[in-house]
């Protein structure tokens, strides 16, 4: 009986030791919209590796992708209110939030993607992410969905009056909505989720994405002509629950801020090195790739569109970004 006993409150002890480690480790979600080819999860799962690595595996990353916790709304509540720790996702996703944020969506604000990386990265950007704490959230980065170019089933897209008539999907950024129905576009916002089918059933023309996404979503399956018009750069928001993020200990907050910031980085380098093997990939698979876009006469027809974001949030931050691209 007495060795009973002993053998009993061994068990004990070492079921109560596991529930303390089990409750010593943090658990973390990170959570995105974008399917499991896409760069977006190859960032993710290497933040996943780095952050458990460094932590010795005091933090643990659960990545949900391709929407599984949720759309883009829904996911940003949810890091809102903590159910989702980390979630990346379109910049334009959170201008309801911080309206200032639409500049970076602006057509043709950003020459190249050194001055995007400069403006986001810098002095600029870190203002743009401290609005985002009022809301509850804290920016880990700023990754890349990369230049949007258009695609669709009715002929290349080379001048502005290339595009009048045209049934476009937009996402809901005010600028783009703006732009293509100031160019007499169709522009109709439907959930990238919804896409696919939305162009395959003829609801909608054509849409504009970074090369990334149409690959990823294979786009190029419902779409015949893909135009490089590089009309915006497209960023996205890696952001953390803040309440969450100032739980952890300082040293395991230093690892996820580090983690992300080198994510970023190389994300942003692999979507560069692989953005023109999959544009020939695309071309090898059917679609007609056009680069004689006449991107003046664009920038000239657009300009309205910056007008329209000056009266609703003053120019200081057009004019700062447009100095720093000098």
């Amino acid at each position: 009986m007495q060795t009973f006993f002993k053998s009993f409150g061994l068990c004990a002890a070492l079921l109560v030791s596991t529930a303390l480690s089990a409750s010593a480790e943090t658990q973390l979600k990170l959570a995105h919209a974008a399917p499991e080819g896409d760069l977006q999860q190859t960032m993710s799962i290497y933040f996943k590796e780095q952050v458990e690595a460094r932590s010795k595996g005091a933090i643990k990353v659960t990545i949900f992708p391709q929407g599984q916790l949720g759309n883009d709304a829904q996911m940003i509540d949810g890091a809102r209110s903590g159910i989702v720790d980390i979630t990346i996702s379109g910049l334009n996703n959170f201008t309801g939030l911080v309206p200032q944020a639409g500049v970076f969506e602006l057509p043709f604000i950003f020459p190249t993607r050194q001055v995007a990386y400069k403006v986001l990265d810098g002095e600029i950007g870190q203002g743009i992410s401290a609005q985002f704490t009022k809301h509850g959230l804290t920016v880990l980065g700023y990754p890349e969905n990369g230049y949007r170019n258009i695609t669709n089933n009715k002929g290349p897209i080379r001048q502005p009056d290339d595009l009048k008539g045209l049934q476009m999907r937009v996402n809901n950024s005010r600028a783009l909505n703006d732009m293509f129905a100031l160019l007499d576009a169709n522009p109709q916002q439907i959930p990238v989720a919804e896409l696919y089918t939305a162009l395959e059933t003829g609801v909608v023309d054509a849409q504009d994405h970074p090369i990334g996404i149409v690959v990823s979503f294979k786009f190029n399956e419902v779409q015949k002509y893909l135009s490089l018009t590089q009309h915006a750069y497209s960023p996205l928001a890696m952001v953390m629950n803040s309440g969450n993020l100032k739980g952890m200990s300082a040293d395991e907050q230093k690892i996820i801020t580090e983690v992300a910031k080198e994510a970023v980085a190389k994300q942003r380098e692999m979507n560069i090195a692989k953005e023109e093997g999959m544009i020939a990939a695309l071309e090898k698979e059917g679609m007609k790739v056009n680069r004689d876009v006449d991107a003046a006469a664009f920038q000239a027809a657009v300009l309205p569109v910056w007008d329209g974001f000056i009266s609703a949030n003053g120019d200081a931050l057009v004019n700062q970004i447009v100095s720093a691209s000098k």
